[in-house]
């Protein structure tokens, strides 16, 4: 009996060693895995995770590790890449291994399972995608700048008549924008406000919740059944309140579309015409629920992060005023002052353009992206990459690599021109994401921000404000540190260019509800 002793020692060290080798990152495999911080035995890099501000740390070890590197949270491996030809080469030419999306409880917990951005690879993903593609691709989205056209002329009216608010003018144009678009052209401004502020609240949720090291439980998807009064559960409430707030955007403006439809009341948006088509064909329930959740995702997507490139637009101007003056000078050469820019005149404002480009490239809306996770074992570079693994793009990295951009931490449109003054190739928009995960409203989200730029800069200068004593008042560079970026509060002074470009705004701003 006591020779078995030693056979069973042996025995359950081989199984912990098995377990060692499958869970916890030791590979079998003849490869290694990308080079990177050294891990802990059972950790890995878990205590070395940042909390804030991630992609400055996955930067810095950028440059110390290399484009490709590898950290293991536990069992959980990721994979940071951090050059955009690395990027091309696994996320847009092995898109079949690496377009999946990482398990996460938290994202379940909180209600986000509905957005296309964060469902798994599988047959949902491709139905709304589907749909995504249909209303939305490029010649698709010509069909909504018309309202798009009348919310920003409206945003220059409430620019003139309170410019103070101008983050807020802001804020209500993108939501005003997507919920007019995917629901009801007739939105009230009270709907919008409310809407647009449980998104922004729901995504700064998920900011806590989402990026590898925030919450055992995405680990280790048992936790999710401990009591939430116990030690450690404090996830079970934060997940709580984001639930509500994702609950009705995902429900009520949708349901409000449906009951006006039952009273024969006009409704004039997406989600009314998709449903009509639905309904001859039978009104499936499944397809109900995708229309649902795909017009809920399209006002998630656009209201949130088309905030945060308005902030970093009003803030570039404010501090780079000789472009500003640029860009105006371009705009009266062109367009002159006599009329409002129109999307007709994207094609001939080269340096607009470049300063579109700029804007979102200097503080990219999300600088870590949306994290892929790889649908089978690779190998990259002869490294070793397992199946399962978390995959990050490092777009900070990538609008910071200075073989592509000179001096990048600086403002500079003309990197996007030539010699001539005329655009370069180089119209790749890192922060739309990559491969089969591109995101699918780049297009209307790109017209949206332009021409926002366009009759801003027609119409407006941007200048720094005065306190009481008539000194300038400094601005900071200070950034919020969540999965969407935004600049931080920040003042300014907004004042109409001329007497005739106050004229355009009240012109506007009297037509703007004769119709679409």
């Amino acid at each position: 009996m006591e020779s078995l002793v030693p056979s069973l020692f042996c025995l359950l060290v081989a199984v912990f060693v098995g377990v060692l080798f499958k869970r916890w990152g030791l590979t079998s495999s003849a490869l290694p895995y990308p080079p990177g911080p050294k891990p802990r035995l059972i950790s890995g890099n878990a205590h070395d995770l940042p909390k804030a501000h991630a992609w400055l740390t996955y930067t810095r070890w950028a440059n110390q590790y290399g484009g490709v590197y590898h950290i293991r949270e536990y069992h959980q491996h990721i994979i940071v890449v951090n050059t955009l030809k690395d990027a091309i080469a696994l996320f847009d030419r092995r898109s079949q291994i690496y377009s999946d999306r990482p398990t996460s409880t938290m994202v379940e917990l909180m209600g986000w399972e509905f957005n296309i951005a964060l469902i798994p690879y599988g047959d949902k993903w491709r139905r709304h995608r589907r749909l995504f593609q249909q209303n939305f691709k490029k010649e698709a989205s010509l069909t909504y700048q018309p309202v798009q056209t009348r919310k920003i002329h409206e945003m220059l009216y409430s620019l003139l008549t309170d410019p103070e608010d101008y983050a807020l003018h802001y804020k209500n144009l993108a939501g005003a924008i997507v919920m007019a678009t995917m629901f009801d052209k007739h939105i009230s401004l009270a709907d919008v406000n409310r809407f647009s502020t449980a998104v922004e609240r729901a995504v700064a949720k998920l900011s806590e919740a989402f990026l590898p090291g925030a919450f055992a439980v995405n680990l280790f998807p048992f936790l999710r059944h401990i009591p939430s009064w116990l030690p450690g559960a404090g996830f079970k409430r934060l997940a709580k309140e984001c639930k509500a707030y994702t609950d009705a955007v995902r429900n009520i403006p949708f349901r409000r579309v449906k009951e006006k439809m039952a009273s024969d009341a006009e409704v004039v948006g997406l989600a009314a015409r998709l449903l009509e088509k639905n309904d001859e064909k039978g009104g499936q329930a499944e397809a109900e629920e995708d229309i649902k959740e795909v017009t809920a995702t399209a006002f998630v997507g656009g209201a949130e992060t088309t905030v945060s490139v308005f902030g970093t637009f009003f803030y570039a101007m404010l501090v780079n005023p000789d472009i500003q003056r640029k860009a105006q000078e371009e705009l009266d050469t062109v367009i002159g002052t006599q009329r409002l820019p129109a999307y007709s005149d994207r094609g001939a404002l080269p340096f607009l353009e470049a300063v579109f480009r700029e804007v979102m490239r200097w503080h990219p809306v999300a600088p870590l992206g949306v994290s892929h996770a790889t649908s089978d074992d690779d190998v990259y570079n002869g490294y070793y990459i397992p199946k399962g693994s978390v995959v990050i793009a490092n777009i900070w990295a990538m609008t910071r690599d200075e073989s592509i951009y000179s001096q990048p931490e600086l403002f500079r449109p003309e990197r996007f021109l030539d010699d001539k003054g005329q655009l370069n190739d180089d119209d790749t928009v890192l922060a739309f994401g990559f491969g089969r995960r591109i995101c699918p409203g780049r297009h209307m989200a790109s017209a949206t921000v332009w021409l926002t730029m366009a009759t801003v800069l027609s119409t407006f200068n941007i200048t720094k404000a005065k306190d009481m004593n008539g000194n300038e008042i400094s601005v900071s560079d200070d950034y919020s540190g969540s999965l969407v970026r935004h600049k931080l509060p920040f003042a300014c002074s907004i004042t109409p260019r001329s007497p005739e470009a106050r004229n355009l705004i009240l012109e506007a701003q009297d037509t703007a509800h004769d119709g679409i």
